[in-house]
């Protein structure tokens, strides 16, 4: 799976512009790949305002995050890795996301391992993922069992209720 991060920022950037508020992103200035202007970089981190106003030619990728703008009258490409940015927020309220670290996820389903028919069948009864109806579980609804209504101990379950 790809990762969340990319399609978060974007939505939370338009998400910000259509509140008019000035969307602003907090990056690792450290992470390998981040290009900025290392004389606004303090304590590993910067913070840059990427609004319209403040940018030219945005790009927002699954993998970076790019525009140029100018610091101190100076013309720059900025590069941020998307795993380099740790929070967008609104400049004018502070309202945002701030980014965990994510898990590592598989990029195909060929690293997954495939359960057997069988495991499904246990996890199933296990789980009570699959409803039977009454003819096929042989069981009847009629009396109120003591043993259903107690919990099971170990892995819990889940309970269909008609």
């Amino acid at each position: 799976m790809h990762s969340s991060r990319p399609y978060l920022i974007r939505a939370l950037y338009q998400w910000l512009l259509d509140n008019d508020c000035t969307p602003y992103v907090v990056v690792d200035a450290e992470r390998t790949g981040v290009v900025v202007p290392e004389q606004f970089v303090q304590n590993g981190q910067i913070v840059l305002n990427i609004g319209p106003g403040a940018v030219r030619e945005l790009f927002m990728e699954n993998d970076m995050v790019a525009f140029n703008a100018r610091f101190g009258g100076q013309p720059m490409t900025v590069e941020l890795p998307i795993d380099a940015i740790i929070a967008i927020y609104a400049r004018e309220n502070g309202v945002g996301m701030v980014f965990g670290q994510e898990p590592v996820m598989p990029d195909d389903a060929s690293g997954v391992a495939e359960p057997d028919s069988d495991d499904l069948d246990e996890r199933d009864s296990h789980l009570g993922a699959v409803a039977k109806t009454d003819e096929e579980s042989g069981e009847s609804n009629d009396d109120d069992d003591d043993e259903s209504s107690r919990p099971r101990k170990g892995r819990p379950s889940l309970k269909v209720i008609k």
